[in-house]
């Protein structure tokens, strides 16, 4: 656990970048700091490896407060990962990620053992380790620069916009890839992004700061959508935030109806599309199983008739949901709570 005790950040001329923040940030869950420009996101996130010393306050890890410890000794134990990977452009990719064990003292043969382990491990051919960075694209150099921060298997890691500099593809593609490490690993990350679309996504817990350093309002996602503070948390959170909250609702309960005789299947019983007129209509699918609303209405939209293909995990046609059948579970949610109990 991390423990902000009442710490500002003032510099010298009396900017103040942080101001007064307390919050505990759980261990083994992902906590996202998310504002607008100017609201200390990044200065609260570099004073927990001490790259910027609190002005007042305490920052506690695990009990210990962090002015007691070296920051050098400090930062070894701490994965940081930041926009552009940040690797060293004249070593090869396995030395990049074998970067923090070198420094520990491991020899090379087991610090490259390691860092190959890890280039498995965030979904990078091992073929490319030995190329340098430039040889890389630019989310095969943040799945390298996730690499190198989990080397030294450190129990805290600490995120800087690390997906904000690729193309969106891409950056959902990282951003499910670290989903399914936390799964694995249980780290206590720390993630910093302006995206609060990316806050709600990846956030079990999300702190909206307020420009000039405060806390606004620290919630698991579903709260925050459904019990914004005030009109500032509001304003940022935007006025979709309605369809964001479809996120925290599984399609699960969507009554299918059987397949229409104008939806077109292949010998596997996959859809290959409506005919109307003689022609091929597009159509959407969701997976009841595994999506939430927000996906199965999106497939809904894609359809001319409002009709969502239900699949299974294989792509195999479950039924369809009519538009009737999902307004149906939407009135059931609306104003209530998730499965789970969780406030929508």
């Amino acid at each position: 656990m991390i423990i902000f005790d009442g710490v500002t950040k003032r510099y010298q001329d009396g900017t103040v970048a942080v101001d007064d923040l307390s919050i505990e940030v759980p261990g083994g869950a992902i906590t996202v700091l998310v504002g607008p420009s100017g609201c200390g996101k990044t200065t609260s996130l570099r004073m927990i490896n001490r790259m910027v010393d609190a002005s007042s306050g305490r920052i506690l890890l695990d009990g210990r407060d962090i002015r007691d410890a070296d920051p050098a000794t400090l930062r070894r134990g701490i994965g940081y990962v930041i926009q552009h990977a940040g690797l060293f452009p004249h070593r090869r990719i396995v030395d990049n990620v074998a970067t923090v064990p070198y420094l520990l003292g491991w020899n090379k043969k087991r610090a490259r053992a390691r860092a190959m382990e890890l280039i498995e491990l965030v979904g990078l051919d091992p073929k490319l380790a030995t190329r340098y960075p430039f040889q890389l694209s630019g989310g095969q150099q943040q799945r390298v620069g996730v690499a190198r921060a989990l080397a030294a298997d450190p129990p805290v890691l600490l995120m800087d916009e690390p997906f904000s500099a690729v193309d969106p593809v891409v950056r959902t593609g990282l951003q499910d890839e670290l989903l399914r490490l936390q799964t694995e690993l249980r780290k206590t990350i720390v993630f910093v992004t302006h995206d609060i679309d990316e806050a709600i996504k990846l956030g079990d817990t999300v702190a909206v700061l307020r420009t000039g350093g405060r806390l606004a309002q620290m919630a698991g996602p579903a709260t925050l959508l459904s019990e914004p503070v005030d009109a500032f948390v509001r304003g940022f959170l935007g006025r979709d935030r309605g369809i964001r909250r479809l996120s925290f609702i599984s399609a699960k309960d969507v009554r299918l109806a059987p397949v229409p005789a104008d939806l077109a299947l292949d010998d596997e019983n996959r859809p290959l599309g409506t005919h109307a007129d003689g022609r091929a209509l597009p159509y959407g699918t969701f997976d009841p199983e595994t999506d939430s609303m927000r996906v199965a209405l999106d497939a809904a939209l894609l359809s001319p008739d409002g009709t969502a293909v239900a699949v299974d995990g294989d792509g195999r046609v479950l039924g369809v949901a009519t538009r009737e059948a999902l307004d149906a579970v939407l009135r059931k949610y609306a104003g209530g709570q998730t499965g789970d109990g969780t406030p929508i």
